[in-house]
């Protein structure tokens, strides 16, 4: 039985290496399953863990907050590769510390909405808090974009729920420093939720970053990220790259077409949680898998673990 690898370790190894690791986000145990095997099949490292500021907040906070914990922390205990067990973008700080006590050892609050000096402060806290516990601290600096359709506009000049801020180098180094953070979330053009198109990335502005900053860098969005700039955003510093939202669309797409082949008459105990052949949510399982697989390819991280 192993723990939780720290991510801090797993990503300063990426950034030596030349690739980065993915963190693939999952919302149930067949998401869980898929991408668990996809790393273990790959021999991958992996950074897995749940989302939860999307979630219901009241379901969430009222045990299955706990209960999704559980099932990660068996995950990771049975994993034959690297895993560090991510609660990612938690909506309030009480999240954070409930879940490095239920075994995350990483943890990351969604502050990309506050002005600088709110968003040090609360980082701050939330990486004594981690480190206290032997876990890691993500934070980020500049605010992503939701969808596609949005343009840029300076550090400073948030105004709304769709407007969104570049990362600045400047602050960057001046925030990894006094937050103590292990790696920082950029924004660079990358899209959180996009579910078409592709992100056009300011590499420019990410060289800026890496030159100022020793953490390791992350991508959120990375659904959106072009595939042809992954081996550049590497080479600039990004160890880690946030993927779930396509993870979702294909799962969905393919439940969607097993139901839609389902006779009128089926065994209801194959159909449903029998995790044979005939269980609806298999396919949709097995197609995850391949495209976390194809990712861990893509990030070079495939072999590694």
């Amino acid at each position: 039985m192993s723990t939780p690898h720290p991510m801090r370790d797993m990503l300063h190894a990426a950034m030596a290496g030349g690739y980065a690791v993915g963190y693939f986000e999952t919302w149930d145990q067949y998401s869980l399953e898929a991408v668990l095997e996809a790393a273990d099949e790959s021999r991958s490292p992996l950074i897995l863990g749940f989302g939860c500021e999307l979630m219901n907040q009241a379901w969430y906070d009222g045990g299955g907050a706990r209960r999704l914990a559980a099932l990660g922390v068996a995950a990771a205990e049975t994993a034959t590769v690297p895993v560090s067990l991510l609660l990612n973008e938690a909506a309030t700080f009480e999240q954070v510390t409930r879940g490095v006590s239920w075994g995350y050892n990483a943890v990351m609050l969604d502050t990309s909405a506050l002005p600088l000096e709110q968003n040090i402060a609360a980082t701050r806290r939330i990486a004594e808090v981690a480190h206290a516990a032997g876990a890691d601290a993500e934070g980020e600096l500049g605010r992503l974009p939701g969808g596609t359709g949005f343009q840029a506009r300076p550090w400073g000049t948030l105004g709304g729920p769709h407007e969104f801020s570049l990362t600045d180098p400047q602050q960057a180094a001046r925030y990894v420093a006094e937050t103590g953070i292990d790696a920082l979330a950029v924004s660079i053009g990358n899209v959180h939720v996009m579910t078409a198109g592709r992100a056009e990335i300011d590499f420019e502005r990410l060289a800026l970053i890496h030159q100022a900053v020793r953490a390791p860098l992350v991508i959120h969005g990375g659904s959106g990220f072009p595939d042809g700039a992954v081996p550049r955003a590497i080479a600039l510093g990004v160890a880690k790259f946030n993927v779930g939202t396509v993870l979702r669309r294909i799962f969905l797409d393919r439940v969607r077409a097993t139901v839609g082949a389902l006779p009128a008459e089926v065994n209801l105990q194959e159909v449903l949680g029998s995790r044979k052949p005939g269980d609806l949510l298999q396919p949709a399982k097995e197609a995850v898998k391949a495209e976390v697989m194809r990712r861990m390819a893509l990030y070079g991280s495939a072999g590694k673990a």
